[in-house]
């Protein structure tokens, strides 16, 4: 699953991207201007698809906005705008494509998966790390400075889960679904108690760099301490 803001201010294409990005399994954000998608670049974005004649900001300044905030993503300029001199301005920015309205979505999601794959931002990794905490998926191993914290296999996957969905906040029903397979009614319990054992293993271990925040409500986020 790839997380991809797309910028338009049709709402009929973002509309229909978001139908076919979600069909394929990604999380999509949208924005319907400039501005907006300024306000929503973050470093858990991994894929950008945007237009380039816009309200407020044109698909140029957010560009220059995410390159000044020192972000990396891939991006994507979707557009109506099919001068060469338009292309080749596009390119000088950065772009990793550039596709001209009227489009396909299907080879709008291909071109994506494309750039996905060659950016390595889409698939599984096998090692996470954030600052002194290291975690291997093969070996479900976790280290902090370089000392191997002892957890159970449930709990490997919790933390695993929760680190590989870094800022996003995950549900007791997802983490039931994913880790254990079965539904939410089943027992809630088991997350609460999986997941007040993994902070105590990590606080052993004098670890705060990240830590995982309940969100009340709506589960849990792994995320930098503030």
């Amino acid at each position: 699953m790839a997380h991809i803001l797309i910028v338009d201010d049709e709402q009929d294409i973002l509309d229909i991207c978001k139908t076919y990005f979600e069909y394929e399994g990604h999380q999509v954000v949208t924005a319907s201007d400039g501005q907006q998608a300024i306000h929503q670049l973050n470093d858990a974005i991994d894929l950008m698809i945007l237009d380039i004649m816009m309200p407020e900001k044109n698909g140029y300044d957010v560009v220059k906005e995410m390159k000044a905030r020192e972000l990396d993503i891939p991006f994507i300029y979707l557009t109506a705008k099919t001068q060469e001199h338009d292309t080749i301005y596009a390119l000088t920015l950065g772009a990793d494509d550039y596709i001209k309205k009227p489009f396909s979505p299907r080879e709008l999601v291909l071109r994506a998966h494309n750039l996905l794959n060659r950016t390595q931002k889409y698939f599984k990794q096998d090692y996470l790390t954030f600052g002194s905490l290291q975690l291997c998926k093969q070996e479900k191993i976790i280290k902090v400075n370089d000392q191997e914290v002892s957890l159970r296999v449930k709990e490997f996957d919790v933390l695993w889960y929760l680190a590989d969905h870094e800022k996003m906040v995950i549900s007791k029903s997802e983490l039931l679904e994913k880790v254990w397979g079965y539904d939410y009614y089943e027992d809630a319990n088991t997350v609460n108690v999986h997941i007040r054992r993994i902070r105590e293993k990590l606080e052993q271990h004098q670890y705060d760099e990240y830590v995982i925040k309940t969100v009340w409500g709506l589960g849990y986020k792994f995320e930098r301490a503030k």
